[in-house]
């Protein structure tokens, strides 16, 4: 292989490794605490089915997709796109792909890195003990504390931040590829110990029920957008990740085949989290739910009150922290990738992207106590309850304890204030906006802007008949799919 084919950033050892780096990235918060929850409240097994059709007909083709794009010009997700833009004489604004990604992932990694700083707290505060016999009380003021102090929540921004910076600065393969061959199995034995002790609790038979009963008619439009909409997001698609990890891949490496394993075992790791997670629960006699109360307030309990609940709750936490840092790794690298090719050292190109984020994520920090109130697109509606009298208005930005406390119960109507804090904005922005978007644009420019020729082969599909069939998807199907999210996502 040449070294112009090569790249400047290097090429990943093996195919193994780019799967290794690739589940790293897909495998993050949401597989942990959103997806075996929506499985079992969407209809368990029913769910699951609907699941799987949607990451093989939208996430793994698009995934794929973006794969291509990195092997194909071996560089940063923003040079690819300008180079390939420019090959195959698509409309200049398909260039604007790499940014669209690489912005993304940014934006995400500011208020990700503290999210993930949680899981740095809660792992030490495992490890000591701190939770045996703990109290839901407790348990919620303890989280409460947490998200109340700004410089608590800065101090593990910071250290995470860092633990991101230390890999990506190193390169692909000392950096990456090195911690990646070291972290991925750390995890898959971490899951395996806690799904070995889950079948030994008393409620596994609950748990194992709640994720995996058949209830085909649960599965109403709100599922199946629920089912499609995470099946696009789990992959990391649409931020740059993916087509930066394509950008290392080894070029002998069967393309279809490899996404396929890093679909499947994505889906594996967060079924798997599920069922260590409700047997836990359920033993507990406590309510499974969604989001940072299951991870941070109901555990906790559980843990607290199991036999060996101290080691089995710090393996759990810190599970969760390498699973968050695999994926914050993956959103740093375009951006520092692109500045490597802006002429940086690797180090201070990570230095540099890192601290913006750092500094970026402290608006995040912020949108939890002292800013919680300043919030942003707020609308407000007031309704009387004698009469039809209805009042509504529209703030791109207001103070919104200062607006309650102005609004009142002004000519006996009662108003309801509602808008979004810093945080909330940057979340919508790229979770709704930027990687829907980045995901339609790659499919249309695989599909329909680049030679038929050219995309045979560097996906390097041995049976005609898949070849056909995932062209299909990528030109047809999954545009509309994710066209379908995006439209859900706004209204």
């Amino acid at each position: 292989m040449s070294s112009e084919k090569r790249g400047m950033h290097g090429i990943w050892a093996s195919r193994w490794t780019f799967v290794l780096a690739a589940v790293g990235s897909a495998v993050g918060l949401g597989n942990i605490w959103k997806f075996p929850y929506i499985t079992g409240e969407y209809g368990g097994g029913a769910f699951v089915l609907v699941y799987l059709l949607c990451i093989f007909s939208v996430g793994i083709p698009v995934m794929m997709a973006e794969v291509l794009l990195g092997r194909k010009a071996r560089m940063s997700p923003i040079n690819t796109m300008h180079q390939l833009t420019r090959t195959y004489k698509a409309p200049k604004f398909f260039a604007g792909i790499g940014w669209i990604g690489a912005v993304a992932g940014f934006f995400i990694l500011s208020f990700y890195s503290v999210i993930a700083g949680w899981t740095v707290y809660y792992s030490l505060e495992m490890m000591t003990g701190y939770f045996v016999g703990i109290e839901a009380e407790q348990a919620g003021e303890t989280f409460g504390a947490l998200l109340s102090d700004p410089w608590v929540l800065m101090v593990f921004h910071s250290i995470f931040m860092i633990l991101v910076g230390a890999v990506i600065a190193r390169g692909v393969h000392r950096g990456l590829e090195s911690s990646l061959r070291m972290l991925m199995p750390a995890l898959f034995v971490m899951l395996l110990i806690l799904l070995g002790y889950s079948l030994t609790l008393p409620g596994f038979a609950q748990g194992f029920d709640f994720l995996f009963h058949f209830e085909p008619e649960k599965l109403g439009t709100e599922a199946i957008l629920v089912a499609l909409g995470h099946s696009f997001f789990t992959l990391s698609l649409g931020m740059g990740a993916i087509m930066a990890y394509g950008a290392y891949m080894p070029a002998d490496s069967p393309l279809g085949k490899t996404i396929v394993t890093v679909g499947v075992m994505d889906t594996l790791v967060a079924l798997a989290a599920g069922l260590v997670i409700f047997p836990i629960v359920f033993s507990n006699g406590l309510e499974p739910g969604a989001g940072p109360g299951l991870m941070f307030q109901t555990l906790p309990i559980a843990f607290g009150s199991l036999p060996g609940g101290v080691f089995i709750g710090t393996i759990f936490f810190v599970l969760v922290l390498i699973a968050a840092w695999s994926s914050a790794i993956s959103l740093a690298e375009p951006a520092v990738a692109w500045a490597v090719e802006k002429g940086f050292s690797r180090v201070r190109a990570t230095v540099f992207v890192c601290l913006l984020a750092w500094v970026l994520g402290l608006g995040t920090v912020l949108s939890f106590n002292h800013w919680s109130d300043k919030q942003f697109f707020v609308s407000v509606t007031g309704s009387s309850e004698t009469s039809e009298q209805v009042y509504e208005d529209f703030l791109l930005y207001a103070d919104v304890a200062e607006l309650k406390t102005d609004l009142g119960e002004t000519g006996g109507l009662q108003y309801n204030v509602a808008g979004k804090t810093f945080f909330d904005v940057l979340d919508f922005l790229t979770t709704n906006i930027m990687l829907p978007l980045g995901g339609v644009l790659i499919s249309l420019f695989v599909g329909w802007f680049m030679t038929r020729r050219a995309v045979a082969d560097e996906a390097r599909f041995r049976n005609p008949q898949l070849f056909r069939t995932w062209r299909f998807m990528i030109r047809v199907v999954s545009p509309l799919a994710v066209l379908f999210v995006f439209y859900q996502g706004l209204s």
